[in-house]
Order: structure tokens, then C-alpha cells, then sequence
């Protein structure tokens, strides 16, 4: 083995983009039934005269709703994705067919672009084109990879499912016999804690410092909360 072979063998960078699509569904799913849960149950927990059972009954309500929304949602912003990149490889290819002196010659700008001399950048193109065109296309025009390629039922379920583990942590707040404040304190903290947990797992898997997106979260779902039990107090004052 050639020493640059082996230097290869040991170099393992540990890039994390293959987790881009999955990730940025659970970490949404996981933040937003944390805080839309968690928030239906403080402001219905903030309205006057209000028993156990409608706060634990508007929170079962939110996290089911909330898990197949998610669900949903994912599924066709994701397939909407998917389509525009089978309509932009159909396009390509057909150009591939009509006029493939142009692409070729638009590969090679491409090359050259990036800093590759002319007739480099022409050897480039030829090499690539001839083992796949339409990839070569795919890649370094259109931006598409294997790694970012649209999976609409992986990003459903990440969605939904970390929708649903989030969601649950605010049910926590309810068990004991705390009632009224206390009962609303119980949920907004062990809230806070999910969310900053959420934020320090999300970063550990994308690889990024924790203290940042750990912040954010819990700074962004304290806000909604708060927004949550005003609207909550407002209608128990009147009356609604």
C-alpha cells in the first residue's frame, strides 16, 4: 500500500451532511411538540375555573393533532421537493439529448469558474461526461446529491415521532397533586429542561457547539409559553 493509500485509509473526516434531512425534521418535531404542547397546556391551565382533566384533555388533544400535522406537512413540502428535482433531471437530461456540445460547454465553464484552468476544466468536463453526464449535470449545476436527495417518508416519520416524544414531556408537569400556579410552574419547567435537552442533542448530532442552539430553543419556547398563558388569563377573565 502507497503511503498517500494509507494516509487515506486513516483520514475519516466524520462529515454529518447524509444527516441534514432526518435531522432538521426531528429537531423541528421534537421543539415543536415541546412548545406547542406544553404552551396549549399552560394557557388553558391559565384560564380561570379550569379542572385537571380539560388541561390533560387539551394537551392529548395538541399532541395527537400536532404529531399528524407534523406528519403531514413533511410529507408534502418534502414530496414537493422531490418533484422539482425529478422535473429539473427530466429537463436536464432532455438538454443532455438536444444539445450536448452546449452542455458540454457549460460543464467546462463551470470548472473554470471554480478556478480550474481552460483546457483542465474542458479535460474535466469530457472525463466526467463520459462516465455520467446527466450526474455530473445533477451535481455541479443543480446542487443535487445523494446526501440532500428529498426522502419524504424518512422526514415524516422523524417528524411525527420526535413530535410525540417531545409532546410527552410536558405530561410530566402533571403528575403530583400540584394545582392552579404550582401545577403551571411544574410544566413550564420541566419544559424548559426538555427544550434545553432537545437543543444540546440536536447540536451533538450536527456536530456543533451546544451552548448556542441549547439557548435559542429554550429562549424561543419560554417566549411562546408566556405568549400562551397571557391569551390564557385574558379569556379566563372574560369569561370565554
Amino acid at each position: 500500500m502507497s503511503p498517500l493509500v494509507a494516509a487515506l485509509s486513516r483520514h475519516d473526516e466524520g462529515h454529518l451532511g447524509h444527516r441534514a434531512g432526518w435531522l432538521r425534521a426531528a429537531v423541528l418535531g421534537a421543539n415543536d411538540g415541546l412548545v406547542s404542547t406544553s404552551s396549549l397546556m399552560v394557557g388553558v391551565a391559565t384560564a380561570s375555573s379550569v379542572q385537571h382533566g380539560a388541561v390533560l384533555t387539551a394537551g392529548l388533544a395538541g399532541l395527537a393533532a400536532g404529531a399528524m400535522a407534523m406528519a403531514a406537512g413533511e410529507w408534502v413540502s418534502v414530496s414537493s421537493q422531490g418533484d422539482v428535482e425529478r422535473a429539473d433531471l427530466e429537463r436536464e437530461q432532455q438538454e443532455l439529448v438536444d444539445n450536448p456540445d452546449a452542455e458540454l460547454e457549460e460543464l467546462a465553464q463551470i470548472y473554470q469558474a471554480r478556478g480550474l484552468p481552460r483546457r483542465l476544466a474542458e479535460q474535466v468536463a469530457v472525463e466526467l461526461s463520459r462516465k455520467d453526464a446527466l450526474a455530473a449535470h445533477a451535481r455541479d449545476e443543480l446542487g443535487l446529491s445523494e446526501i440532500h436527495h428529498a426522502r419524504p417518508g424518512q422526514a415524516a416519520l422523524a417528524s411525527a415521532a420526535s413530535f410525540l416524544a417531545g409532546g410527552l414531556v410536558p405530561f410530566l408537569g402533571m403528575l403530583g397533586s400540584a394545582t392552579g400556579a404550582a401545577r403551571i410552574l411544574a410544566i413550564v419547567a420541566v419544559t424548559l429542561l426538555g427544550l434545553a435537552v432537545a437543543g444540546v442533542l440536536g447540536a451533538r448530532a450536527a456536530g456543533t457547539s451546544l451552548t448556542r442552539p441549547a439557548l435559542r430553543v429554550v429562549l424561543g419556547g419560554a417566549a411562546a409559553m408566556a405568549v400562551t398563558a397571557a391569551v390564557g388569563q385574558l379569556a379566563g377573565v372574560a369569561g370565554v
